[in-house]
């Protein structure tokens, strides 16, 4: 039943008859069903209670009609018992950044049957709910942007803790991203185990960087994440925020699928990527503010662009905001299923 679904084939650069989409973050404060259910718990309480977390998961699918559905969880949930304490205040906080190599050495690599067992739960809980409906998509952090949260201790506008490590004591900083590797390596594959039908892997501060030092300090450890995934036959999508101009780098790391922002043409991105790749993207979710009018110009727009090519998934360029008119994120995938329908 996998390889049937649209989302699926368009991952493998399979024809299509209408273009896939669904929304990064589509389970989210956007939606007042979800909000109904977060006023009953903490953010932290949602991703550990598989119930409720399959609960929100399954709310886009049934109000969008998206083409996928995506794990409700967080990225840094495998990261806490690594021994960081997590907090959201609304963002992520860790009371106890990682500096020195003492830091590093003392975090550990969950059993994640142990660790994390709601995670593989809500995951076996919507495979039985999505069964012949749509396929579901695991996902996780990619070392480099697990890292930037694991030393800063919290968002940054500068990424100044984790640039000083990077430049200044890379010893202590490959240690840290070959640990956070093999972590992430470990928490994919029980996804899959689980049954996680497709994986995301989000770099979200990859493109903090310039193109030579991501070759140099990122991707190797995503390439080796990807490499250790034990994928059978699950594709892999990556999206790294910021990358329009090293596509090309990006490439190396491996996946089926590479996530696009809104900061290049679709069509100049597949250009560069080639017909071996598939794309995910790339509208600015901002376009979801706008009227209805100028919503399915920019729909068409993107589906122009990629010029009837197999291996597109229509997607924003990243999640959705949580102020927009559930309406118009409802008649966005209205459009992409009434436009692309060949």
């Amino acid at each position: 039943m996998t390889t049937e679904y649209n989302f699926i084939k368009a991952c493998w650069g399979q024809p299509v008859d209408v273009t896939p989409v669904w929304l990064m973050r589509q389970a989210g404060r956007y939606l007042p069903q979800y909000m109904e259910v977060r006023r009953k718990c903490t953010f932290l309480e949602l991703c550990k209670t598989p119930e409720l977390a399959a609960e929100v998961t399954i709310q886009p699918i049934d109000y969008l009609g998206a083409d996928a559905a995506i794990l409700f969880s967080d990225i840094l949930t495998p990261v806490e018992p690594m021994g960081l304490k997590l907090d959201f205040v609304p963002g992520p906080v860790f009371e106890n950044p990682v500096r020195t190599q003492a830091d590093v050495d003392a975090l550990r690599i969950p059993v994640m049957e142990e660790d994390v067992p709601y995670v593989l739960e809500t995951i076996k809980i919507l495979r039985r709910e999505f069964e012949g409906r749509v396929p579901l998509i695991g996902f996780g952090g990619a070392p480099f942007t697990l890292a930037c949260y694991m030393v800063e201790g919290k968002g940054s506008k500068d990424f100044a803790q984790i640039k000083k490590m990077m430049y200044g004591a890379p010893e202590i900083y490959a240690s840290l991203m070959g640990k956070i590797t093999e972590m992430d390596r470990q928490y994919l594959n029980a996804q899959i185990a689980a049954g996680a039908q497709a994986i995301q892997i989000f770099d979200t501060w990859g493109g903090i960087v310039s193109p030579l030092d991501y070759e140099t300090y990122i991707l190797p450890y995503t390439k080796k994440l990807i490499d250790g995934l034990d994928r059978k036959g699950i594709p892999v999508i990556h999206f790294v925020k910021g990358s329009g101009t090293m596509l090309d780098i990006v490439k190396k790391a491996g996946s089926d699928v590479v996530g696009l922002d809104w900061h290049i043409g679709l069509g100049k991105a597949r250009d560069i990527l080639g017909p071996e790749i598939a794309v995910q993207g790339n509208l600015d979710p901002t376009v979801l503010y706008a009227p209805k009018a100028h919503i399915e110009r920019e729909v068409q727009r993107i589906i122009e662009e990629n010029a009837g090519r197999p291996g597109h998934i229509f997607n924003l360029g990243h999640g959705i905001l949580p102020n927009v008119d559930p309406e118009n994120a409802k008649f966005m995938v209205e459009c992409v299923h009434r436009l692309s329908r060949k």
